[in-house]
């Protein structure tokens, strides 16, 4: 389907005011990537090697339009610079070692949530007032007031130091090399199942709670009513007829949670240390390591967005009545 230029007009204003953003925000913070670059060396602090981190890195001490400018350059040739924390590496590969288990931790979180919180709700709107609904309700509104920090300090102390049930840290075994088997693959599930459960629950309440408001207003529209004539199942017309048209708010739901959500998987990653974007950001800040960092919320930034324009074109999918007002 089509999106409206005004809609990707929205998009591309809101990711120039995120490139200006990106640029200004790390330059707010005290200190710079060189003094602390300096700091590192301690006793091998020679002039010589003072002088060739500021050759280096020089960019930082330069008029601020003029680190713009070089910024801008940076991103029209694709070169996000090197990294100061992790020298001589370059931001792209720091970024893109973190990024993939930032993807996994967020997609698996996403997609287990909104089963679960949509299928919670459909049930709880169609048994409505009854034993199931009176739990499921008012515990999905716990569930989206309590923070993720204090979901992730609960399970790491309960599931991980208590009764030892999931590793605490880490995104697979560490004494496992990376591979295509079994092994491999069973030990970075085994490590994301905490991950997962911190990220999940908030997501599970606000999907629970759209879902079960937006379906009771459909479940007296006439074709509902059509379903239930034509001697269909419970089940059938709840998921194939109610459900289905009911799922516009909860897709525009999901987009705007999409920016809590990486900021919930930037506490959860520190917290388990999960090598991912969010403990990157956390450890590259500390560094004061300004290439790093904007690269990072750059590459956030654009998740977001991309996740948004896709919701956009989902609407279609889900609602036909808007692909054809767009058409």
């Amino acid at each position: 389907m089509r999106i409206p230029l005004r809609r990707l007009g929205v998009y591309l204003a809101a990711f120039l005011f995120a490139i200006v953003m990106n640029f200004t925000v790390p330059r707010l913070m005290p200190g710079s990537p060189v003094d602390g670059m300096i700091a590192q060396l301690g006793p091998r602090a020679t002039p010589a090697a003072i002088e060739a981190i500021k050759a280096r890195f020089g960019a930082v001490g330069q008029p601020i339009w003029l680190q713009f400018v070089d910024y801008l350059k940076g991103l029209a040739t694709f070169d996000l610079g090197v990294s100061v924390k992790y020298y001589p590496q370059t931001v792209t590969e720091v970024l893109g070692r973190s990024a993939g288990w930032t993807a996994f931790l967020v997609l698996t979180a996403v997609l287990v949530s909104l089963c679960l919180g949509v299928s919670l709700g459909a049930v709880a709107a169609w048994r409505r007032g009854g034993r199931f609904d009176a739990f499921v309700s008012p515990f999905s509104v716990i569930m989206i007031a309590v923070p993720p920090v204090i979901i992730a300090l609960a399970t790491l102390f309960v599931f991980g130091v208590t009764l030892r049930w999931f590793p605490v840290g880490y995104a697979y075994d560490p004494s496992l090399d990376p591979g295509f088997n079994f092994t491999f693959f069973g030990s970075v599930f085994w490590h994301a199942i905490m991950p997962v459960l911190t990220l999940s629950p908030f997501m599970i309440g606000e999907f629970q709670t759209t879902m079960r408001s937006s379906m009771i207003s459909v479940l007296g529209e006439d074709y509902v009513t059509m379903g239930r004539a034509k001697g269909l199942s419970d089940t059938a017309v709840m998921f194939g007829y109610a459900a289905r048209n009911a799922m516009l708010p909860v897709m525009t739901n999901l987009a705007l949670m999409l920016g809590a959500v990486f900021g919930g998987s930037i506490v959860t990653e520190i917290v388990f240390n999960y090598p991912g974007l969010g403990l990157t950001l956390f450890t590259a800040s500390v560094a004061r390591d300004y290439p790093v960092i904007q690269g990072q919320l750059l590459l956030m930034t654009m998740a977001t967005l991309g996740a948004n324009l896709l919701v956009d074109i989902l609407y279609g999918v889900v609602d036909p009545r808007l692909k054809e007002g767009r058409a």
